[in-house]
């Protein structure tokens, strides 16, 4: 078995070992006029039997917001989705495929905070996962309360921002806003009205809601 390879010094794609087989990674880096973050986000993307895959406009707007803000971004395909092997797994596997990722961008990168982020799906997984892998910032754009087994889920205790649309089709706004009602510790919450699952025509608003939501967080705000 060959090592995993180093965090890239430019933006790129590589492939990692997952425990379904390989993983499909594309780092980016921030532009050269932006101040370095000492943060790595991870990016996860929506629903891969519903065509969700890492190049998701939502999932590349997200990346792009945390990559304005300084840090370096990693998405990647879950299993069976785009180049990644394996087969989906309903959330189970999915969230093995995340933890290798954040392994190895830990491994390669042990003096960077890890940020989570994820949309749709791709924030039920990181939810999931945020207890365990505990980043120092979670964002869930539209997280699929209601969908999926919310239930089970640890209230994050990290820094946590929620972006929700008020006119999603796909997860019902009332559900997530009940959902977060009964936790014991809330996140901050974006609603952007008349706002659909996919952001349509709101993908500047999108970021900006990332950015403005994410940037007192920073290392650097605390440094």
């Amino acid at each position: 078995m060959t090592s995993p390879p180093l965090f890239p010094d430019a933006s790129g794609s590589l492939v990692l070992p997952g425990p379904a087989g390989a993983l499909e990674v594309a780092v980016d880096l921030p532009e050269d006029d932006v101040a370095r973050q000492p943060a790595i986000a991870i990016v996860c993307h929506p629903l891969p039997t519903e065509g969700g895959t890492m190049h998701n406009k939502v999932v590349t707007m997200a990346a792009r917001a945390l990559r304005e803000l300084g840090l370096a971004t990693v998405r990647f395909n879950f299993r069976g989705t785009g180049s990644s092997e394996g087969e989906f797994d309903g959330g189970d596997g999915e969230r093995g495929d995340l933890r290798a990722v954040a392994e190895w961008v830990r491994t390669t990168r042990p003096d960077d905070q890890l940020w989570l982020a994820g949309f749709s799906f791709g924030a039920y997984v990181s939810l999931a996962m945020a207890a365990e892998l505990q980043p120092s910032m979670l964002i869930s754009i539209a997280p699929p309360a209601g969908r999926w087994d919310f239930d089970a889920i640890t209230t994050p205790t990290m820094p946590w921002l929620v972006v929700q649309g008020e006119s999603d089709e796909i997860v019902d706004p009332q559900a997530v806003y009940n959902w977060l009602d009964g936790l014991k510790a809330a996140p901050e919450l974006v609603r952007m009205p008349d706002t659909s699952h996919f952001f349509h025509r709101k993908l500047i608003d999108l970021r900006g809601a990332i950015k403005s939501g994410a940037r007192r967080h920073l290392p650097a705000a605390h440094g």
